[in-house]
């Protein structure tokens, strides 16, 4: 620290000290609020690239990723350096720009956002439409299986009736002859083979319909670990697997029963059920606000910082041209403090210097230096305001002249004494 610095903190005391770390913070802040934009800026290029790319040539979206960011970037800066009112057209066209860049950016970034925030969801709902799948195409067997057994159950029963009536003699297929003749005649034999083999037909349906049923449920456990198998792979060609065998024992039950049994359903291969989402319009029918949100999230930081970084930009001065402004300033008649709680001050000449014929071109090219620099904001063409960090460098000139007419003064107030 020079000893300008010591001296003006002894002389000031504790105030000057706390407001001098207090401006050393803001200026750090403003500082690391450069490569906060540039973090922001390059995380949303990438999401805008991302979504972008699938519709483009990758280098042309390249190309077309950093002229928006840039757009965006720069637009924001210009509109936190102007005021509408100022330049009407130029306003509206770099709020026109603004918005036709940031709608690009966020509509493509939404498509990385909503693969992250749906991913999860697109997991269970392809594992949900192979279980409403596989869940109809059994159902369907097992109403056809069901009614199998019905029909077998009632086939046995008229098959056992047949058998007693035929060994009674009370069937009504006898003859009058050989009616309530008991025992193991011949229409008794007859009979007994049916029943024997309606026996046999459906020991065999409940031996393969038993069969099927195991299949089943292994195949239901198969496709309820897809939901936390650690190896997805495996998991899911062992669910293939089981439904291959449940699909093979029904064909071979479509023969034995002679039924046209469902048609199976065509399950997704594995490399479709583990795709990634692909950018599509179809991701705004199915609108995911949590990935807007975060898509315009970025974009909005981003210009949120650039316009407060540019109204507090730094634009240092030599030590002469701060002499020249303050003197230059000083010219000036007409201040009044706005509705920003800004210091305001009309430009143009006064009615008496325009008479006067008053050559205001020193002054003038003080105002252009500091809105260059950013120490001016133009409201409109007569009027200007000060730029937070403009009344520092004015309060220190101010400062310097009172002190220095307080020195003139106890100078001329000794030589007196003298």
């Amino acid at each position: 620290m020079k000893n300008s610095e010591f001296s003006k903190i002894r002389a000031s005391g504790v105030g000057y000290l706390i407001n001098s770390i207090q401006t050393l913070f803001v200026g750090m802040l403003r500082i690391w609020t450069i490569p906060i934009v540039l973090m922001l800026s390059v995380a949303s290029g990438f999401t805008t690239y991302y979504g972008l790319s699938h519709f483009i040539t990758p280098w042309i979206a390249l190309v077309i990723t950093v002229a928006i960011q840039s757009i965006i970037v720069i637009c924001s800066l210009e509109i936190a350096g102007m005021h509408w009112q100022a330049n009407r057209i130029r306003y509206f066209s770099v709020v026109c720009s603004l918005l036709i860049a940031l709608t690009a950016s966020v509509s493509f970034s939404y498509f990385k956002f909503y693969e992250i925030s749906e991913q999860d969801t697109l997991h269970i709902n392809r594992l949900n439409k192979i279980r409403s799948d596989v869940k109809t195409y059994v159902d369907q067997v097992l109403a056809i299986k069901s009614n199998v057994l019905k029909q077998q159950r009632t086939d046995m029963e008229k098959a056992s009736l047949d058998v007693q009536q035929a060994y009674f003699g009370t069937h009504a297929q006898i003859v009058e002859g050989y009616k309530h003749q008991v025992g193991e005649g011949p229409f008794w034999k007859h009979y007994n083979q049916i029943y024997q083999e309606k026996k046999a037909q459906q020991s065999k349906f409940d031996h393969d319909f038993s069969e099927l049923d195991k299949d089943i449920q292994k195949l239901q456990a198969s496709i309820s670990d897809l939901d936390v198998a650690t190896n997805i792979e495996g998991a899911y060609y062992a669910m293939l697997e089981n439904f291959q065998n449940v699909q093979l024992k029904i064909n071979l039950l479509s023969g034995n029963i002679g039924q046209t049994l469902p048609e199976a359903p065509l399950l997704m291969t594995y490399k479709q059920f583990t795709a990634d989402v692909q950018p599509s319009a179809a991701m705004w029918s199915d609108f995911s606000l949590f990935a807007f949100t975060c898509a315009a999230m970025v974009d909005f930081f981003t210009v949120l910082l650039s316009y407060r970084l540019e109204f507090t930009a730094p634009g240092p001065l030599t030590a002469e041209e701060e002499d020249l402004v303050f003197e230059c300033l000083r010219q000036f008649t007409e201040f009044r403090i706005n509705k920003n709680d800004e210091l305001e001050m009309i430009i143009e000449k006064t009615e008496m210097e325009r008479a006067r014929r008053y050559s205001d071109w020193s002054r003038m090219f003080a105002v252009g230096l500091l809105l260059s620099r950013g120490f001016l904001r133009k409201i409109d063409d007569k009027t200007v305001e000060f730029a937070p960090n403009l009344y520092p460098l004015i309060a220190e000139k101010m400062g310097d002249k009172i002190n220095r007419l307080k020195a003139e003064s106890n100078i001329t107030r000794q030589a007196d004494d003298e």
